[in-house]
């Protein structure tokens, strides 16, 4: 009888836990190694509690256009009435995100899989130790995740100075919070906690919002947040961040302050690769101390694999989770495509929200990538209308000649849904044409899709 292959995994996360369900679908005997709980940091303090905090602050946004549709909320006008109860708001991010991570739990067990608390070490490329207990090992997955990043004079107090792993412990609204990073996470939280009614200062040390987002949707969500009253601060570094009382207050290198009643440091994520035994077992990092795989999760150690941000690859849970699955499909022999960067759509959960995919307007501004493009506004299309919608886009790129599908963006609400009929095309190589010609139900937003890839129609 040939003896299980046996497959550990440290970490729970998106990389760990879809890693562990196809190995145990392909009989491997499985171990996850888990710390903090199944689901990770992406669904116990960071993608679920975030979107859910975000679902509260989308309805806001919403009733806040309701008197442009007719509707009357509280006093005249609109005025009054709708209040937020963070409190409440975050009991029950906090709730959702303990019930994602039981049912996860609940699914690897049923599944066979062996789930052992404490922190993975590895002793060599084919055992882990956890605690007093050693594991022998196949092969070893690494999906241990990142943390938040903090600086010596910004160090965060779980109170008024935060990290975004932190803002669900708020118990009483803040009057004012400055948000310190502009990149995906901190244009987030700005854009929530506007919309929940909260004063909110973004400071960013770029010169717009987003600095690694499509320019022409950077500028639309920048336009909207600073109509809606935020107050964006371009082109100033933090210092430092300090506390008096319930006062914070953020010093730029400028030698300009901003103070208000909490703020939320964005500054980026550093891979939780530290004191894991990995570089004594032979896995390479790189110097910022994430791993270094190839395109089906390898590392640089024979029989460990590595998934999710600790790699640093991209850090979405949705690459993560395809990362794990590519390495355990590898190991034990199933087909197996590499991971494919350029077909991952990513989304901004802002107000409007930003999607992309694909490549992108800078590749083909500086010449990486020769592609012709559209930009269509939402204001026209006839759904927008109906739903007070004057923000957005949807923009398409096409290879010249061929007209295959490249690229897209799409600008507005519920973006994250709309950008996938652009993935689906940009995957299957589909034309603007074919685009164009499959039929859309009128009125809706993915009318303009279809009639942005009229636009490139070419005779």
């Amino acid at each position: 009888m040939t003896a299980m292959t046996r497959v550990v995994i440290i970490g729970g996360g998106p990389g760990g836990y879809e890693s562990a369900l196809v190995a145990a679908q392909l009989g491997a005997d499985v171990v996850v190694v888990d710390r903090d709980g199944l689901g990770g940091s992406a669904v116990l303090t960071d993608c679920v509690p975030s979107k859910t905090l975000i679902a509260t602050a989308e309805l806001m946004t919403e009733v806040s256009g309701a008197g442009e549709l007719g509707v009357t909320i509280g006093g005249t006008g609109g005025e009054g009435g709708v209040a937020v109860d963070l409190a409440r708001v975050n009991q029950r991010v906090l709730a959702l995100a303990q019930a994602q991570s039981e049912d996860i739990e609940e699914r690897l067990v049923k599944e066979g899989v062996r789930i052992v608390r404490g922190i993975g070490r590895l002793e060599g490329p084919s055992r882990v130790a956890v605690g007093d207990e050693t594991i022998e090992a196949d092969a070893i997955l690494i999906a241990t995740g990142a943390a938040p990043r903090t600086l010596p004079t910004a160090q965060p107090d779980g109170e008024r100075i935060l990290t975004w792993e932190q803002v669900y412990a708020l118990t009483e609204t803040p009057e004012h919070v400055i948000v310190v990073g502009s990149g995906v996470t901190g244009a987030e939280f700005a854009s929530a906690y506007l919309s929940l009614g909260i004063e909110v200062t973004l400071v960013s040390s770029r010169d717009r919002v987003l600095p690694g987002e499509d320019a022409d949707a950077s500028a639309v969500l920048e336009d909207v947040l600073t109509r809606r009253g935020m107050h964006v601060m371009s082109q100033s570094r933090m210092q430092s961040v300090t506390r008096d009382g319930d006062v914070v207050t953020v010093s730029l290198t400028d030698g300009r302050s901003v103070s208000g009643s909490h703020v939320i440091l964005a500054l980026g994520s550093i891979p939780n690769t530290a004191g894991l035994g990995l570089e004594e077992a032979g896995v390479t990092l790189d110097d910022g101390g994430f791993v270094q795989v190839d395109r089906v999760s390898r590392t640089s150690a024979r029989g460990v694999y590595a998934a999710g941000d600790c790699t640093g690859v991209f850090m979405l849970a949705s690459v993560a989770a395809m990362q794990g699955r590519i390495a355990m499909w590898h190991f034990l022999g199933d087909a197996v495509a590499p991971l494919d960067l350029a077909k991952v759509s990513s989304n901004v959960f802002t107000a409007p929200e930003i999607a992309t995919v694909g490549w992108s307007q800078t590749q083909i501004d500086d010449g990486s990538v020769l592609a012709e493009t559209v930009m269509l506004p939402l204001a026209g299309n006839a759904r927008a209308k109906m739903q007070g919608v004057h923000d957005g886009f949807v923009k398409l790129f096409c290879r010249p000649g061929t007209g295959t599908i490249v690229g897209g963006v799409v600008v507005g609400p519920r973006a994250s849904e709309l950008i996938h009929p652009i993935t689906l095309a940009l995957s299957e190589s589909l034309t603007a044409d074919q685009l164009a010609q499959t039929f859309t139900v009128y009125p809706s937003m993915s009318g303009s899709i279809a009639e942005a890839a009229r636009r490139l129609h070419h005779l």
